[in-house]
C-alpha cells in the first residue's frame, strides 16, 4: 500500500521546467517508475541494470540537456522506488506462531515448574511486633523455606488483542522456619510450621512491540488466600500458640498483599531484560543478524504470532541487498506447540552480507591439496590441459584465488532447496621469490539442489549437482579450451566434494537449545519461497510433566 500510494502521488505531472529540472535531478526529489513493474523492480538484475544506466547517462557529456535530465530523473525515480520497496514494505522474513496446544501443554507442565520454583525461592525474614495485652512483643520470623507445594493444573489461555490470561488454582504451601521474640529483656526462640491452603492467582499479561523489542506488561492481577494454620514449637511456644488467629490473619494479609507486587516486579524484570537485549545479534566477525519485530504480536483466541525482520548485514559495510523480502503465509497447526518459518530472503541476505564483507574468497596453494591427489597446483600437471603453460612457465608452483564473482542465490521450491553459485578462480604462477605471475581466470557457474529434513531431532540433508559451466574469464597466456578441465571439475565435485558434504549432512546437526528448552517432535517442510518447522517444546530436565 505504501508503494502504491507513493506511485500515485509521484505520477502527477511535474509542472517545473527549465533550470528547475536540473535542481530536481540534483536534489533527487523526483520519484516515479516507468521502466519496470513492481515485481521487476525487486529483482537484482533491475538494480544492476539501473546502476550501469545511470552511470552511462551522467558520463555521456558534462552538459546535461533537458531530455537527458528527464531520462536520469526517471532512473533516479526507479532507484528511489527500489529502496522504498525495502523500507515501506519491509515484509517480515521470519515468523513464529505459538498455538493453543502450546498453552495446553504448558499448563500441564506448570505444576512441576511451580513446585520447583517455590521450593527454590528465598523468603525474606519478617520483622514485626504484636500487642499481647501487657505490652508489645517484637518478633522475627527467619530461615523460612517452602517444604511442600501442591497445585491444581493452572489455566492458561490467549486473550485476543492483549496477550495471555493465567489462573493458578488451589495452590497450597507448607513453610517451615525459625521464630525469635523479645519482650523487654526477655528473649525466646523456636521453630514454626505454616500451612497455607487454596491460594488463587489471576493475571492478565499483555504483549506488544516497543521499538522492535518484544514487550511484556502486567495488565491486571488479583488473588485470594484461603485458610492459614500456624504451629509454634520450642521455647514458650504454648504461649504464642494462643495468638494463632492473630498470626494466621497476619500471614494471610501479608501473602495477599505481596503476591501481585511480586508478580508485577517479575514482569518488570522480564521487560527490562527484553528491552536491554539487542536486536542486532553478532554472528561472527563478518556479519550480524538484524532481528527486530516488524509489528506488534498478533494475538487471537487461538494463537500468538510474532513477525521478525531477520536480515543479515555486513559488519564492515552494512547495506540493503538489491532485493526485498516477499510476503508469505504461515500455516496454523493445532498438532504442534510452535510453528517457525523463515523466508529464502534471510538466507540470501546472509549470502549478500558475506559477499560484502569479503568473506567469500580464499587462497588455495599446493600445500593445501592432499598428497594423494591425482592433480596438484603446478604448471607441469596443468600443462596437460593447457599446453602453453609448460612452455611459458615450466616446473613452477601455482596458486589460486577462489572468490564469489556474484552473490550465491538460494531459492526454495516445494520440497527442494536450489543454490546458484557463481565463482571465479584466478590462477597465478609462483616465482622463486614468491612473486605471483597472473596466468588466467576461470569463471565457474554451478547449480545445486538438495533436500532437508529433521530426523531424531537432528537437521539432515543431501545435495546434488545440477549443472556446472566453465568459461575463460581472462587469459595472459593465450586461448585454450576448458572442456577437459570442466570434466575433471565435475568428476571432483561428484566423487570427492559432494560425497564428503553429504556424509556430514547425513550425520546431521543437533537442533539448538535455549537455556535448557529444546525442540521435540519436529517436522521440516520446504515451501515455495520459505521453509517451515512444526515442533513441540521440551522443558529443561526435571520440569516436564510426569
Amino acid at each position: 500500500m505504501c508503494l502504491q500510494k507513493l506511485q500515485r502521488q509521484l505520477s502527477e505531472p511535474n509542472k517545473r521546467r527549465g533550470r528547475s529540472y536540473r535542481r530536481t535531478a540534483e536534489k533527487q526529489q523526483c520519484v516515479c517508475c516507468e521502466c519496470w513493474s513492481d515485481e521487476e523492480v525487486n529483482t537484482p538484475s533491475a538494480a544492476v541494470h539501473l546502476k550501469h544506466h545511470l552511470r552511462k547517462h551522467w558520463n555521456r557529456n558534462s552538459s546535461v540537456n533537458q531530455q537527458s535530465v528527464l531520462e536520469v530523473c526517471r532512473m533516479q525515480r526507479l532507484m528511489f522506488l527500489l529502496m522504498l520497496t525495502q523500507s515501506c514494505a519491509d515484509n517480515p522474513a521470519f515468523k513464529a506462531l505459538l498455538s493453543e496446544k502450546a498453552l495446553t501443554d504448558l499448563s500441564q507442565m506448570m505444576p512441576v515448574w511451580i513446585q520447583s520454583k517455590m521450593k527454590s525461592t528465598a523468603i525474606p525474614d519478617i520483622h514485626d511486633q504484636v500487642d499481647i495485652g501487657i505490652g508489645w512483643v517484637n518478633y522475627v520470623l527467619s530461615h523460612m523455606r517452602v517444604v511442600q507445594c501442591e497445585t491444581a493444573e493452572p489455566s492458561l489461555v490467549f486473550v485476543e488483542g492483549t496477550g495471555l490470561y493465567l489462573e493458578v488454582r488451589e495452590l497450597s504451601l507448607a513453610v517451615s522456619g525459625r521464630w525469635r521474640t523479645k519482650f523487654g529483656i526477655i528473649t525466646d526462640s523456636g521453630s514454626f510450621d505454616v500451612e497455607v491452603y487454596n491460594i488463587y492467582i489471576r493475571v492478565v499479561l499483555g504483549v506488544g512491540d516497543k521499538d522492535g523489542h518484544l514487550s511484556i506488561s502486567s495488565e491486571s492481577c488479583s488473588n485470594d488466600v484461603g485458610n492459614v494454620y500456624i504451629q509454634f514449637h520450642g521455647g514458650t511456644s504454648f504461649f504464642y500458640q494462643l495468638f494463632e488467629d492473630y498470626f494466621s490473619g497476619k500471614a494471610s494479609d501479608m501473602i495477599r498483599q505481596k503476591i501481585c507486587p511480586a508478580i508485577q516486579q517479575a514482569v518488570t524484570n522480564m521487560e527490562t531484560i527484553l528491552q536491554e537485549r539487542t536486536v542486532n545479534i553478532p554472528v561472527d566477525k563478518y556479519v550480524y543478524l538484524s532481528a527486530p519485530l516488524t509489528s506488534a504480536p498478533a494475538v487471537t483466541d487461538q494463537s500468538c504470532r510474532l513477525e521478525v525482520k531477520a536480515e543479515f548485514y555486513s559488519r564492515r559495510s552494512p547495506s540493503e541487498p538489491p532485493f526485498s523480502a516477499r510476503a508469505f503465509d504461515l500455516q496454523y497447526s493445532d498438532k504442534h506447540m510452535l510453528t517457525l518459518a523463515a523466508s529464502q530472503f534471510t538466507v540470501n541476505s546472509a549470502a549478500f552480507a558475506y559477499l560484502r564483507s569479503g568473506a567469500l574468497q580464499t587462497n588455495i596453494t599446493d600445500d593445501m591439496i592432499p598428497k594423494g591427489s591425482p592433480l596438484h597446483l603446478n604448471t607441469s600437471q596443468f600443462g596437460v590441459f593447457i599446453p602453453q603453460l609448460r612452455t611459458l612457465y615450466p616446473d613452477m608452483k601455482m596458486q589460486v584465488l577462489l572468490y564469489a564473482s556474484d552473490m550465491p542465490l538460494f531459492s526454495f521450491t516445494s520440497g527442494l532447496m536450489n543454490i546458484h553459485v557463481k565463482m571465479a578462480a584466478k590462477f597465478s604462477a609462483v616465482k622463486a621469490d614468491d612473486a605471483l605471475v597472473p596466468l588466467f581466470t576461470l569463471n565457474v557457474d554451478s547449480r545445486f539442489s538438495g533436500i532437508a529434513q529433521i530426523s531424531n531431532q537432528k537437521l539432515t540433508g543431501a545435495f546434488k549437482v545440477n549443472n556446472i559451466t566453465l568459461t575463460v574469464g581472462s587469459s595472459e597466456i593465450g586461448d585454450f579450451k576448458t572442456d577437459t578441465i570442466r570434466q575433471v571439475l565435475v568428476i571432483a565435485v561428484n566423487t570427492i566434494i559432494l560425497p564428503k558434504l553429504n556424509a556430514r549432512l547425513r550425520s546431521g546437526f543437533l537442533l539448538p537449545t535455549l537455556q535448557g528448552f529444546s525442540l521435540s517432535n519436529s517436522q521440516l517442510l520446504i515451501k515455495n519461497g520459505f521453509v517451515v518447522i512444526f515442533t513441540d517444546i521440551r522443558l529443561p530436565d526435571g520440569l516436564n510433566a510426569p
